[in-house]
């Protein structure tokens, strides 16, 4: 495998494991197989992943990622609630409506375990704290910390709905920011019209 570029080992890597995943399932799945079918060495994987769990989340790693790369990217100007929707917003467009992860599609097929699921939901949680970090300073009221964090949770909570009707509908699906702007928006614009309020947190 000389020469092959790095970006393309890593790409290997991880259609080799989905596909590992879904034929032998994800416990009966090893790394060495994994290596073996992508054509890269044990080393070339240890590059990339720290454990064969991490491939089952490398979608859900780059989406948090690149909201916070949207986010950062915020003019100071910008209306804090509308700039965690179009950010987003512009992080699902990412994703292929024909091609939705297979964790999401194919999690009873590969074997995924509620200590597995306890992980991705982890994982996903990291996704309110960007959204949490970046709404405190920017909204107004003595209780903005607590408002940041309740607009964060909510919103990943009506996201976390939206993905599951996504992945659910099959291969015939509509792109993804569609089912997270009707999920989305709504509790956006609940928080919006009720705007700061005065602190009654002890």
């Amino acid at each position: 495998m000389a020469g092959r570029p790095r970006a393309s080992s890593q790409r290997m890597l991880e259609e080799a494991a989905s596909e590992l995943f879904v034929e032998n399932t994800y416990a009966k799945t090893t790394i060495e197989q994994i290596t073996q079918r992508a054509g890269v060495s044990r080393n070339t994987f240890f590059n990339y992943f720290g454990s064969k769990s991490e491939l089952l989340w490398v979608e859900l790693d780059a989406s948090t990622a690149a909201l916070t790369d949207a986010l950062a990217a915020t003019s100071d100007d910008a209306d804090p609630l509308d700039a965690v929707e179009s950010a987003l917003l512009s992080t699902a467009a990412a994703f292929r409506a024909d091609r939705a992860p297979l964790v999401l599609t194919q999690h009873e097929t590969m074997g995924i375990d509620a200590e597995l699921r306890a992980a991705g939901l982890a994982r996903a949680l990291e996704l309110a704290v960007v959204i949490e970090r970046f709404l405190a300073p920017r909204l107004g009221g003595a209780d903005a910390a607590f408002r940041a964090r309740a607009i964060a949770l909510a919103v990943l909570g009506a996201a976390s709905a939206a993905v599951g009707r996504w992945a659910a509908e099959g291969p015939r699906r509509e792109p993804l920011e569609r089912y997270l702007s009707r999920a989305v928006h709504p509790v956006l614009a609940g928080f919006a019209a009720e705007g700061p309020q005065p602190s009654t947190i002890g």
